[in-house]
C-alpha cells in the first residue's frame, strides 16, 4: 500500500546510506585527496580537468546503460535487485580506497568512477520505486523528505570524518592521510549498513511482474526501451521537460562535484573547504524540508524556477569569489536550494509518467541528468584549460587570479539559463492527460 509511514522511512533510509558517499568521498575528501595526495605535484588547473572528466567517463557510463537497465528492471520486475547490485559495486569500490597508495592517481580515478558508476546506477532504481511508495499527494513530502535525510546522514558520518582528519589522535589514527583513507573505509560501512531496511521493507511493486527468465527478460526489456522511445515521441511534455532538466540539473550535479576542486583551485585551506561542506549538509537539510513546503504553496514547476534563478545568481557571483568568507556564503546559499531542486524535479517527474513503467523513466530521467554531468564537468575542464592564461582582472579593487578556473565556473551559468528557459513550456496538466491517454 501507498503512503506507509514505515515503507516511507525505510525507503529514505537509502537516501542517509548513500549519501555518505555523496559527502564524504565525492564533493568532499576525494577531490582533495586526489589533488594533495594521488595526484601531488601536478598544476591546479590539471588536477581539476582530471577529476572533470573522471566524473564525466563515470556519467556517461550511466547515462548509456540508464534506460536500458530500466527497461530490464520493469519488465522482469527486479527495480530491487538492480539497486543491490549497483550499491554492492558502489560499497566494494568505495572500501577498495582504503588500499590506493600515494601517486597512483590513475588507480584512484578508476576506482573512483566505477564506485560512481554504482552510486547512480543505484538511484536510477531507488528513484523508480517512489511512485509504489508515495501517492501524489504526498509524493513531494516523501521526495524531499528522502533528500533531507541524505543531508543528514550524510553531514553526521561526513562531521565525524572530518573530526578524525582534524584530531586523528582522538581516534587512535597516525595521522590525517590515514584518517582520510579509514573515512572511505567507514563510508562503504555506513551505506552497506544503512541500506538493509529498502531491501527488508520496501516491497517491489508488482505493475507488470512477467515471470521471465534472465535472457528473456533482457530481451523483453530492449523491445520495450524500444518501444518507450515511440512513446516519448506522444508524451511531449516528459520530453521537454528531459530536456529542461538536462540543462538546469547540469549546473546543480558540477557544483556538486567540483566544488571542492573550485575551492582547491582558488587556493582556500583545506580546513576551509571542508567547513562549507558540512554547512552545505546541514543547511540543506532544512532547505530540502522548506522547499517541500514552497513546492505545495506555489506549485512544484514554480518552485523549480527560484532554485534555477538562484543557481544562476550563485554561479555568477562564484566568479568573483575571492575570499573565505565567500565560499560560506555560497555554501549557504547553496544548502537552501541544492536539495530542494533535486527533491521536487525527481516528484514532477512522477506525476507526468506512466506508473508502470517508472523504472524504464527514471533510466531516461537519469540518462539526461547524467548527460548533463558529462557535459558540465567536461565543459568546466575545458574552459578553465582555454582560459588558463588569461590575465589576472582587478575589480573594484579586488584582485582576481586563477582566472581559468574563474572562466569554468562562469561557463555553468548558460545551462541554468537554458533549463530555465525550456523549463516554461512544460504543461503538467497537459503531461497527465498525455498519459492516460496511452492507458
Amino acid at each position: 500500500m501507498l503512503d506507509q509511514k514505515k515503507t516511507i522511512w525505510s525507503w529514505a533510509m537509502y537516501d542517509w546510506a548513500n549519501s555518505a558517499f555523496a559527502t564524504t568521498v565525492m564533493a568532499g575528501f576525494f577531490p582533495i585527496f586526489f589533488s594533495q595526495y594521488w595526484s601531488s605535484g601536478v598544476a591546479n588547473v590539471d588536477t581539476t580537468a582530471r577529476l572533470g572528466f573522471a566524473n564525466s567517463i563515470a556519467s556517461l557510463v550511466v547515462a548509456i546503460l540508464a534506460p536500458f537497465l530500466g527497461a530490464i528492471a520493469d519488465k522482469g520486475s527486479a527495480k530491487k535487485k538492480f539497486l543491490f547490485t549497483f550499491a554492492f559495486i558502489g560499497i566494494v569500490m568505495t572500501g577498495g580506497l582504503f588500499m590506493v597508495h600515494q601517486g597512483q592517481w590513475q588507480v584512484a580515478a578508476f576506482m573512483y568512477v566505477v564506485a560512481t558508476i554504482g552510486f547512480s546506477g543505484g538511484n536510477i532504481f531507488y528513484d523508480s520505486l517512489l511512485p509504489g511508495v508515495a501517492s501524489e499527494k504526498k509524493v513531494d513530502h516523501v521526495s524531499s523528505l528522502g533528500f533531507a535525510m541524505g543531508y543528514i546522514g550524510g553531514g553526521l558520518l561526513f562531521l565525524i570524518n572530518v573530526m578524525m582528519y582534524l584530531k586523528p589522535e582522538m581516534f587512535g589514527i597516525a595521522d590525517g592521510t590515514l584518517a582520510i583513507k579509514i573515512s572511505f573505509l567507514s563510508v562503504a560501512i555506513w551505506w552497506a549498513l544503512f541500506s538493509i531496511p529498502i531491501f527488508l521493507v520496501v516491497k517491489e511493486p508488482q505493475f507488470a511482474k512477467t515471470g521471465l527468465g534472465l535472457w528473456a527478460t533482457i530481451k523483453a526489456g530492449w523491445l520495450q526501451l524500444i518501444g518507450t522511445f515511440k512513446e516519448i515521441r506522444h508524451l511531449k511534455v516528459v520530453g521537454t521537460f528531459l530536456l529542461a532538466y538536462w540543462f538546469y540539473i547540469d549546473g546543480v550535479d558540477t557544483i556538486i562535484r567540483m566544488a571542492i576542486s573550485i575551492g582547491t583551485a582558488l587556493e582556500f585551506p583545506s580546513s576551509a573547504l571542508i567547513v562549507a561542506l558540512l554547512i552545505v549538509q546541514f543547511v540543506a537539510f532544512g532547505g530540502s524540508l522548506l522547499y517541500s513546503l514552497v513546492a505545495r504553496k506555489i506549485g512544484a514547476k514554480n518552485s523549480l524556477y527560484i532554485g534555477i534563478a538562484a543557481y544562476a545568481v550563485i554561479t555568477f557571483i562564484g566568479f568573483f569569489m575571492n575570499q573565505v568568507w565567500h565560499f560560506y556564503a555560497l555554501a549557504v546559499a547553496i544548502g537552501l536550494f541544492q536539495g530542494g531542486i533535486q527533491a521536487i524535479s525527481r516528484s514532477l517527474y512522477s506525476r507526468i509518467i506512466p506508473a508502470n513503467k517508472s523504472a524504464e523513466f527514471y533510466g531516461f530521467f537519469n540518462l539526461l541528468g547524467k548527460f548533463a554531468a558529462v557535459i558540465g564537468p567536461s565543459l568546466m575542464a575545458v574552459v578553465a584549460l582555454l582560459a588558463r592564461n588569461a590575465s589576472d582582472l582587478t575589480i573594484g579593487g579586488m584582485q582576481l587570479e586563477n582566472m581559468g578556473v574563474r572562466y569554468g565556473v562562469l561557463s555553468i551559468l548558460a545551462l541554468f539559463l537554458i533549463g530555465g528557459l525550456l523549463l516554461r513550456r512544460v504543461d503538467i496538466e497537459k503531461g497527465k492527460k498525455e498519459v492516460e491517454f496511452l492507458k
